[in-house]
């Protein structure tokens, strides 16, 4: 498959999920600079339809990541999470990217986009958002083939081992979805 038949696949699943496209319509009512809903949110959908499951997995987490320099406070963070929560509830998690480098160590992340290339692994690093006129768009710093592919693949830009495996592990990733693949 080409990337525009991955990235059509990929929107497609989401728009034919309520509950997501409820999540992505209630982040977008936000206004939020440079956002997205990313991790588990687009991940453990594509990893369901790779395995036919009958049913989506939980959201146990709505992952909402935006860049916005001008405001990089954890209080806007949770303000944003509880208004979220009074339109939709689910378990939000709002993480403004522009202050994340500092918690990570990393070097000053120049946009969303480029915060998630520094994710432990690359299948999670694809993320979902509306556009104005309410299209799914999705961002990947590594593309959609890996995602598409069944695999969980180590992030050589920053590899942290020991994190990919408690993360493989400790997830339960392998046993939910035991077709998938681990590169490491």
């Amino acid at each position: 498959m080409t990337l525009e038949q991955h990235y059509e696949t990929i929107s497609t699943w989401l728009r034919e999920d309520d509950q997501r496209m409820a999540c992505l319509r209630a982040v977008a009512d936000l206004n939020l600079p440079d956002w997205c809903i990313a991790a588990g949110f687009v991940r453990n959908l594509v990893w369901d339809r790779l395995h036919d499951c009958e049913t989506t997995s939980p959201l146990n987490d709505v992952d909402v990541v935006y860049f916005d320099p001008n405001d990089v406070s954890e209080d806007r963070d949770r303000a944003l999470e509880t208004r979220l929560l009074e339109q939709l509830d689910r378990p939000w998690s709002v993480k403004n990217q522009a202050r994340m480098h500092r918690r990570n160590g990393d070097e000053a992340y120049r946009d969303t986009k480029d915060a998630m290339s520094y994710w432990p692994e690359i299948e999670t690093a694809v993320g979902a958002r509306l556009n104005r006129e309410g299209y799914v768009e999705l961002v990947s710093p590594f593309g959609l083939a890996p995602l598409m592919a069944g695999t969980v693949t180590m992030n050589t830009q920053r590899p942290k081992p020991e994190a990919f495996w408690e993360r493989v592990e400790g997830k339960g990733w392998l046993e939910r979805w035991p077709k998938l693949r681990v590169v490491d």
